[in-house]
């Protein structure tokens, strides 16, 4: 890795240089200088994006108990930082499953990305693969796997699972055609959960035309032009590209909602068969429980994300950062363990590094990120997180990610 390319010298403003000039090679947009947190870019996204579209990103299911959830678990602990301890060699640097990674932050897999951002998941696997840093493309994205698999042969592939054995068999072989090395298995959705935000905001699968959606379109002409025009004129209309082994219906179409269809039936011996077809590496994502973290090892899965699903399928859901470390405890600490869920500071990265997690998966911000900017935007959101971390460790009096463990916090009590 080169010394010059370093995360953690990605040059964000602060108070004691808000005019810092660029260092290591990373370029800062002029546009971008402001935006000194995740949360700027929820709060452009906002504004941004039409209602309907924004309401999709952001919202969970029923009350938003999960979702909320998630973010609120990091309350759950204190730090206890160690001084007069030397930092200024630490390193953000990770390795995971035998690869060197910048640091141990990816990109969780996001659907129909491509709606909030021109070529939402290209300019994310692009971005990603600049950093240095693993991208998973969603099975429900709207551009071909393949494409992404060219312009980021280290990008992970996320499967929403088919009903029948032979279809998922195809999926699986297409995935390995292209030329995917990890392919992660969501576990979470036997059927939708219940997304009443996106019915109040009128989002629809499929997206139906309506006066309402018309004039969300022209009241945020930069959205407009910039990413549905421009969609539709160089690609046609958007397809759900990946979530068989052949192209699916576009996503105006109304048979969209029976394409998805319900899971229920899927158990562990489907995972079985993907592991005996999938010769690459196996992660399972979606796991909570303990019990459920030594079915996956048990079944040949390489890895495992702990996550809720961003609070978007079981209201009331644990929350992963709470779930992590009897997930942890379960399948021991040197069985890659990973997880996403409700991530916006450099800081939440690093609890979870501590509580035992080996890699952590972040995803609306860096759709936001996206969509305000485009691949520009999803680089400054990954910067943001690394200079995060690497303050935040010399502060813990860290080295190195690895370094951090249980002796770093103390847990509040309830």
């Amino acid at each position: 890795m080169q010394d010059e390319l370093r995360l953690q010298d990605y040059p964000i403003a602060s108070h004691t240089s808000p005019t810092k000039s660029n260092t290591g090679g990373w370029q800062v947009p002029q546009r971008l200088r402001r935006v000194l947190s995740l949360a700027d870019f929820e709060e452009a996204a906002r504004r941004h994006l039409p209602s309907p579209i924004f309401a999709y990103v952001s919202g969970g299911c029923e009350t938003d108990r999960a979702l909320h959830g998630s973010e609120d678990a990091f309350a759950d602990y204190d730090w206890i930082p160690r001084v007069f301890i030397s930092t200024s060699r630490r390193s953000l640097a990770t390795t995971l499953f035998d690869e060197r990674w910048a640091a141990p932050i990816g990109i969780a897999p996001m659907g129909v990305s491509a709606l909030s951002a021109y070529r939402g998941d290209l300019i994310q696997t692009q971005a990603a693969a600049a950093a240095q840093i693993p991208a998973i493309m969603s099975g429900s994205s709207l551009i071909r796997l393949e494409d992404i698999a060219a312009a980021n042969p280290k990008a992970w592939f996320q499967a929403y699972v088919p009903g029948e054995p032979e279809r998922i068999d195809a999926l699986v072989d297409r995935v390995a055609a292209a030329g995917f090395k990890t392919l992660v298995v969501t576990a979470d959705v036997p059927v939708s959960g219940n997304r009443e935000n996106n019915i109040r905001a009128r989002f629809s699968t499929p997206l139906r035309p309506s006066v309402r959606l018309a004039w969300d379109g022209i009241t945020h002409p930069r959205w407009l032009f910039g990413t549905a025009f421009k969609t539709i004129l160089r690609h046609g209309v958007p397809h759900f590209e990946n979530s068989h082994a052949t192209r699916g219906a576009p996503i105006i179409a109304s048979n969209v909602m029976r394409e998805f269809g319900a899971r229920d039936h899927l158990n562990w011996a489907h995972v079985q068969q993907i592991r005996e077809r999938w010769k690459g590496r196996l992660v399972i994502k979606g796991i909570l429980a303990p019990e459920d973290a030594q079915m996956a090892r048990q079944y040949g899965a390489d890895g495992i994300i702990v996550s809720n699903h961003g609070g978007r399928q079981l209201d009331g859901a644990i929350a992963p950062l709470r779930a992590l470390p009897d997930v942890v405890r379960a399948v021991g600490p040197d069985y890659p363990v990973m997880i996403d869920g409700g991530f916006r500071r450099g800081s939440d990265v690093l609890m979870a590094l501590a509580l035992g997690a080996k890699f952590v998966f972040v995803g609306r911000p860096f759709n936001y990120a996206g969509a305000v900017a485009g691949q520009a935007g999803v680089t400054h959101a990954i910067g943001i997180l690394a200079t995060e971390m690497a303050r935040n460790m010399a502060l813990l009096g860290v080295l190195n990610p690895s370094e951090l463990g249980p002796q770093h916090l103390r847990q509040r009590s309830r």
